[in-house]
Order: structure tokens, then C-alpha cells, then sequence
């Protein structure tokens, strides 16, 4: 149940109590739609590259690449259930999203890391001379990527709905048609632009764009985190209280 007015002054000490409205709309609500289109817009642009990635970059054949590019897309959907289960037994949705957010982008970080060839390119010739370390690199950030969208996926949704009151039906549900519309607006532009971002080259903007992709990312979670005093949940799960945050 969401907070009344009159509870959301109990937590004076530990916020800041200016615009908790605008439009109509709780100001929370507009960090976690950004949120959510930065954060797909991120997902599917590197998606996009995976399979260039591994075959031009790693050097893997078509069959490889596409299965453990599936694997990844698998994996993503399954996590989901490891999320949920973090945030109704343990942390509550709002740690669960800051916290499965910063391995995320820690996940992207990685998999950008890994693109750069100068870091085994000991003989400075353009080809890394120790694809071991990129495979590793590359996995262990898909793997941290993958924990980080699927955690998230079960309580960005939900813990949106949760920043409305009784009475605020009509917002509700336009919030969740601006929410999912922010979904495929940001899948939709990254699936565009990144083509038109990496261009002809085949190696040398791998790492460019991955770093978009992380900025894409990060720019968000610390939005999310500056708005954290007007972020208002489910009391147990003590939102506002930020000596409690982590």
C-alpha cells in the first residue's frame, strides 16, 4: 500500500520535500520510464552486436556465435525468476533494481573492456595476440549483463505501480502505457541507430559503441539514485531511509 501524504512527512529527516507531484503523476515515476528506456535502449543496441562481435572480432563461425548468443538471450529470460525471488524474500524491488543495476552496468563495462584489442595487442599489429582474455572478459560481462536485465525485469514494473495511491487508477494505468511504450521506443532507436553508429569498420568502433552503450546505462541508475528522495514504495521496504539503502 502506497504511503498517505501525511506519512511521507514522517521521513523529513531523510528527504527532500519539494515538486512530489508533477502533472498529476508521482516525480518517481518519471526517473524509472528514463530508466527503463536507457536501459533497453543499452540492452538491444549491444545485442545487436554480439553476433558481428564474435565472429569478426573473437573469430568464431556462424554456429558458435548464434549459439551462445541464444544462450545469452536465453539466460536473460530466465534470471527474471532469480530477481523476483531476491526482491520478495531480501532486499524488497527498490534494492533489488539499484543493486541488480550497478552489476549491470559493471556487466557492460566488462563486455566494453573486452572489445579493446589494444589490451593484448602487445606487437601493436591490430589483432589481439590473446583471444583468451576477450572470450573471458566478453562471457564473464554477458553473464553479469544477463543477471543484471532479467533481475530487474519482475520489479520495474511493479514498484512503478507502487508509487501510486488510491484514487490514482487513471494514472496507473496511463503510467504503465507510457512505460511499456518507453520500452519499445528505446529497443526500437538503439536497433536503428547502432548500425548507423558502427558504420563499415569492422573492429575498430566494436569498443565505441560499447561505451555508449554503458553510459547509456549508467546516465540512468544515477538519476534513479539522485531521485531517491522522492522515490516512494511499499513502507517495508524503507525507500527513503537512506542510511538503510544498502
Amino acid at each position: 500500500m502506497a504511503l498517505s501524504p501525511s506519512d511521507r512527512w514522517t521521513f523529513q529527516p531523510y528527504t527532500v520535500s519539494f515538486c512530489q507531484d508533477c502533472f498529476g503523476y508521482p516525480l518517481s515515476i518519471f526517473f524509472i520510464v528514463v530508466n527503463e528506456f536507457c536501459e533497453r535502449f543499452s540492452y538491444y543496441g549491444m545485442r545487436a552486436l554480439l553476433i558481428l562481435y564474435f565472429t569478426r572480432f573473437i573469430g568464431w563461425d556462424d554456429n558458435l556465435s548464434t549459439a551462445i548468443y541464444h544462450t545469452f538471450v536465453a539466460l536473460c529470460y530466465l534470471t527474471p525468476i532469480l530477481g523476483a525471488l531476491i526482491a520478495d524474500s531480501w532486499l524488497g524491488k527498490f534494492k533489488t533494481i539499484v543493486s541488480l543495476s550497478i552489476v549491470y552496468t559493471i556487466g557492460q563495462a566488462v563486455t566494453a573492456v573486452s572489445s579493446i584489442h589494444d589490451l593484448t595487442d602487445f606487437d601493436h599489429d591490430g589483432t589481439p595476440d590473446n583471444l583468451s582474455v576477450h572470450i573471458a572478459l566478453s562471457m564473464t560481462g554477458l553473464a553479469l549483463i544477463a543477471l543484471g536485465t532479467g533481475g530487474i525485469k519482475p520489479c520495474v514494473s511493479a514498484f512503478g505501480g507502487d508509487q501510486f495511491e488510491e484514487g490514482q487508477e487513471k494514472q496507473r494505468n496511463r503510467f504503465f502505457s507510457i512505460f511499456y511504450l518507453a520500452i519499445n521506443a528505446g529497443s526500437l532507436l538503439s536497433t536503428i541507430i547502432t548500425p548507423m553508429l558502427r558504420g563499415k569498420k569492422k573492429k575498430k568502433k566494436f569498443k565505441s559503441l560499447f561505451c555508449v552503450f554503458v553510459l547509456s546505462l549508467f546516465s540512468p541508475v544515477i538519476l534513479l539514485l539522485l531521485g531517491i528522495c522522492d522515490i516512494l514504495g511499499n513502507p517495508e521496504d524503507e525507500l527513503l531511509v537512506l542510511s538503510n539503502l544498502f
